[in-house]
């Protein structure tokens, strides 16, 4: 069972928590997410089996989309409702206030991560410092805000659709929003709609791929392992490069002549019988293609 699930994970579980889930279900001893949801969120978290866990890294480099209720009028310790209230304020907004500023918040910028998150400090995660009651001085990061569409405004609670990039967080856009106009903000509730190619629309909840499973059906459900890497450029090798391949040997194949080759490009190589081998990427010091993951584990002959 090689490939991904797209789950729709639920409000209340961690992704370890429907990691382990999906673990006992399909008795795969292999079994990671693709970027991390909160317990409080809920949506896309795809799921990746066996030989599908070698492009976990790749899968959370895809954008994401969400769907964001921010409560005006209320700062809470976490930037979300699960924490305390800090601070509070009167809510005068109009929607064509929320409007003016929002394209602020478009594009590249640097956002700074909020206390309570799983980014180390000192060796030590973040919320572990703040539940402590320690709090440290957070680098900012580099993110981008592709879009954000105002869907509703019904006092104090504004919804918002988000696409983004990996890294960015929600809490830290509501706080933001808040701060930017005024009267502070927490998220109130999260779903996200899209991780890379996987959409909510086409997700599974656990309950329903528990009966696919019963039932035979899974097999329709589940993605291949090059799923998310279909906008990389790919390359057919024959027997011998197959086996070099297989022995984490480098390849001297040039990168087309019309490619813009970045410092250290990636690309999924094949067998001629259309078997998904492997990840090069490019050494330019070398000159050559180097296997950053080999999926295929078969014996070499």
């Amino acid at each position: 069972m090689d490939g991904i699930f797209n789950i729709n994970k639920p409000v209340g579980m961690t992704s370890h928590d429907v990691v382990a889930r999906v673990r006992r279900l399909t008795h795969q001893r292999r079994v990671g997410h693709a970027g991390t949801l909160d317990p409080a969120a809920s949506g896309v978290l795809p799921i990746c089996l066996g030989q599908a866990t070698r492009v976990v890294e790749y899968l959370s480099e895809g954008g994401k989309a969400y769907r964001a209720d921010i409560v005006f009028g209320a700062v809470t310790d976490t930037y979300d409702a699960e924490g305390e209230v800090i601070r509070s304020a009167p809510v005068r907004l109009t929607r064509e206030e929320i409007e003016t500023v929002l394209p602020e918040f478009l594009g590249h910028q640097m956002q700074s991560p909020p206390m309570y998150s799983a980014i180390k400090s000192g060796g030590q995660p973040l919320y572990k410092l703040a539940r402590a009651g320690i709090e440290v001085s957070r680098q900012a990061r580099p993110i981008e805000i592709t879009r954000l569409d105002l869907l509703e405004w019904q006092p104090p609670v504004l919804t918002l659709e988000v696409a983004c990039s990996k890294g960015t967080y929600i809490r830290s856009l509501a706080y933001d929003l808040g701060e930017r106009l005024g009267c502070g903000a927490h998220l109130g509730g999260l779903v996200r709609l899209r991780s890379g190619p996987f959409t909510l629309d086409e997700s599974l909840t656990l309950e329903e791929l528990a009966q696919a499973l019963e039932d035979g059906s899974w097999v329709h459900y589940l993605y291949a392992p090059d799923e998310a890497l279909l906008d990389w450029l790919a390359v057919i090798v024959g027997p011998v490069t197959e086996k070099r391949l297989l022995l984490g040997q480098t390849l001297q194949l040039a990168p087309p002549a019309d490619w813009p080759v970045s410092s250290e490009p990636l690309l999924r190589a094949y067998s001629a019988d259309g078997r998904f081998l492997a990840i090069l990427r490019w050494h330019a010091t070398a000159n050559a293609w180097h296997p950053d993951k080999v999926l295929n584990l078969a014996p070499v002959e």
